[in-house]
């Protein structure tokens, strides 16, 4: 079994704590950890562009000049692609880029994802995030106590309406819950940071 430190709000260390392997300790997969983001990054993707075509465009319902007996190629309309003011040919559509991946592969990115982090030493465990009233100041003092100035992700059990409201307007600091996890997330992350509750959660939805 793994062993990582585990902290409290304010950077003491309080103990440690035992991580399951088959999740936090396996060879990362860089192949299922690549499709893993390729799918988040496309199903968020709006898909509303357009571009107009030819019979889309206003105007053109007039040949622009006689077919015949004139030194020019013949032209039915004003509108067709190559003429200025033009429709788009083949140009995009509104669709939806979205595709699912195989659970299998969906849980393999997700465990290649945290031992990731483990191995790189950005996965920090704390006790729990407990917040008395809406107050950033705490969380920016957590994070500096944790020596996590940069891009940080927090992970509870649950939806903490304090915890996210506090921490919603610090620039680079997202928050999500234990069931909730995203490969693409977890890697954007400079340190991962996670409560015991929400370790105990995601090894029992992952083992």
């Amino acid at each position: 079994m793994l062993k990582v430190s585990v902290y409290d709000m304010e950077g003491r260390m309080t103990g440690d704590m035992e991580l399951e392997e088959s999740i936090f300790g396996i060879v990362p997969n860089e192949s299922v950890l690549h499709d893993a983001v390729v799918n988040h990054l496309a199903n968020k993707r709006s898909g509303t562009h357009s571009t107009l075509t030819r019979g889309e465009v206003r105007g053109g319902g007039r040949k622009p000049y006689k077919q015949n007996k004139i030194d020019k190629s013949r032209a039915g309309s004003t509108r067709m692609p190559h003429w200025r003011h033009g429709g788009v040919a083949f140009g995009p559509k509104p669709r939806d880029y979205g595709y699912r991946l195989n659970k299998k592969v969906k849980r393999l990115a997700i465990k290649s994802a945290l031992s990731a982090k483990v191995q790189d030493n950005e996965l920090i465990v704390v006790d729990s995030i407990q917040l008395e009233s809406y107050r950033t100041k705490s969380i920016v003092a957590m994070l500096n106590a944790l020596d996590a100035n940069r891009k940080a992700l927090i992970v509870i059990p649950e939806k903490d309406h304090m915890v996210y409201k506090s921490a919603n307007n610090i620039p680079g600091v997202q928050t999500t819950e234990a069931d909730s996890l995203n490969v693409y997330d977890i890697l954007n992350c400079d340190t991962f940071i996670i409560t015991k509750d929400a370790v105990r959660m995601v090894t029992e939805i992952y083992v």
